[in-house]
C-alpha cells in the first residue's frame, strides 16, 4: 500500500496559488499593503481540495440583498448596470481561472435580502423581483459561470417570517456572545459600526430624533450580523467544501476572502448602495445616486434608470 500524505502535489500547489493570484489584485480590505498567496493558507487548502480532485473551483459569496430603500443612494429597486458590471466581473474571473485550471471555477451568489429584509425595511415582494431580475441578467448576458441561491432554494414555500426565523433560531450566535466580540474584535466592531452606518443612511421618513434613529440602527445592527453569520453557517452546510467570498473588507489570513466589485471611494460601497458612474476616461466608479447625478448624466436601459455618463470637462462648465 503507498504511503499516504495530506501534503498536496507541487503541481497542485502551483495551480493553486496561481487561481488565487488571480483574485488577489480585487482583496477587498482595510489592511495598509498587499500580501503575496502563501499568507492566505485557508483560501490555498480549499482551492487546493478542488485543484487535486480535477473539479471545478466553487466560491460562494453571500451578497446582492436588494436595493437600498434610500432613493438619494440608488436609482430604483432593481438591479443596474451596477449589478451587470460586478456579476459579468465575476463571470471573467471565472473565465480567468479557467485558463489555469482548465474544470473552471464558479461562483454561487447567495442572495442574502430575504434572510434580514424586516430589518432593512424592504418588503419581501420587492427582495423577491431583485433576486430574479438578477437571474434573468445570468441568463441575457450569457453569465455561465454564475448562479444565484437564496432563501428560497431551501425552506419553501413557508412565509418569509417562518423561514427567517427557522435560520436564526438554527444558526444565529447569541445576542451576549456577538456583543462581547464587538466590543473585544476590532474587526468585528468595523463591521458593525459598517452596518449601523448603512442603516441610518437607508432609514427613510424617521419621526424621531437623529440621536433616536442612532440608537434604533445600533441595535438593528447586531440583528443583521446575527442573521449574517445565520446565513454563513448555511451556506457551509449547503456548500461545505466553497472557498467563501464577502463583500465586507477581510483581514489577511481571514477565512472568508473579501472581494472588491467594482471601484468605489469608500471599501464599503456595495452596487446595491449605489449608482454606477461611467467616467470619461471609460473606467466605473460607484457613488450615492445624488453624487453622481451631479457629475453625469442618466442613462437608461429597456426604459429603466440604468447609469450615469460623466459629463466631460467642457460640457461642465
Amino acid at each position: 500500500m503507498p504511503p499516504t500524505t495530506t501534503a498536496p502535489y507541487p503541481s497542485t500547489t502551483g495551480v493553486s496559488t496561481r487561481i488565487l493570484a488571480t483574485l488577489l489584485p480585487y482583496h477587498r480590505t482595510t489592511d495598509p499593503a498587499p500580501a503575496p498567496p502563501e499568507a492566505f493558507p485557508h483560501q490555498l487548502r480549499r482551492i487546493g481540495a478542488f485543484v487535486r480532485a480535477g473539479a471545478p473551483v466553487v466560491f460562494t459569496l453571500p451578497g446582492f440583498p436588494c436595493k437600498s430603500p434610500n432613493p438619494a443612494k440608488v436609482l430604483g429597486h432593481l438591479p443596474d448596470e451596477g449589478e451587470r458590471l460586478s456579476l459579468r466581473f465575476l463571470d471573467a474571473l471565472c473565465a480567468r481561472i479557467g485558463r489555469i485550471h482548465p474544470p473552471g471555477a464558479r461562483v454561487v451568489v447567495c442572495s442574502d435580502g430575504h434572510v434580514f429584509g424586516d430589518l432593512i425595511g424592504v418588503p419581501d415582494a420587492r427582495i423577491d423581483a431583485y433576486t430574479d431580475a438578477l437571474r434573468h441578467e445570468l441568463t441575457r448576458l450569457d453569465l455561465t459561470h454564475l448562479s444565484v441561491f437564496d432563501l428560497r432554494d431551501v425552506l419553501g414555500d413557508l412565509p418569509y417570517d417562518a423561514r427567517r426565523a427557522h435560520v436564526h433560531a438554527r444558526y444565529a450566535p447569541p445576542l451576549e456572545a456577538l456583543r462581547e466580540e464587538v466590543r473585544a474584535d476590532a474587526g468585528a466592531l468595523a463591521l458593525y459600526r459598517g452596518i449601523t452606518r448603512f442603516l441610518v443612511e437607508d432609514t427613510a421618513g424617521w419621526p424621531g430624533t437623529r440621536s433616536a434613529l442612532q440608537r434604533a440602527c445600533r441595535q438593528r445592527a447586531y440583528g443583521v450580523i446575527q442573521r449574517s453569520r445565520a446565513w454563513g453557517a448555511l451556506i457551509a452546510e449547503h456548500f461545505p467544501d466553497a472557498v467563501r467570498l464577502s463583500i465586507h473588507p477581510q483581514p489577511v489570513g481571514a477565512p472568508k476572502l473579501g472581494l472588491r466589485l467594482l471601484d468605489a471611494p469608500d471599501a464599503w460601497t456595495t452596487p446595491w448602495h449605489s449608482a454606477a458612474l461611467r467616467r470619461a476616461d471609460g473606467t466605473w466608479t460607484l457613488l450615492p445616486r445624488r453624487e453622481a447625478a451631479r457629475s453625469g448624466r442618466l442613462v437608461t436601459r429597456d426604459g429603466r434608470p440604468s447609469h450615469y455618463e460623466e459629463r466631460d470637462a467642457l460640457s461642465r462648465r
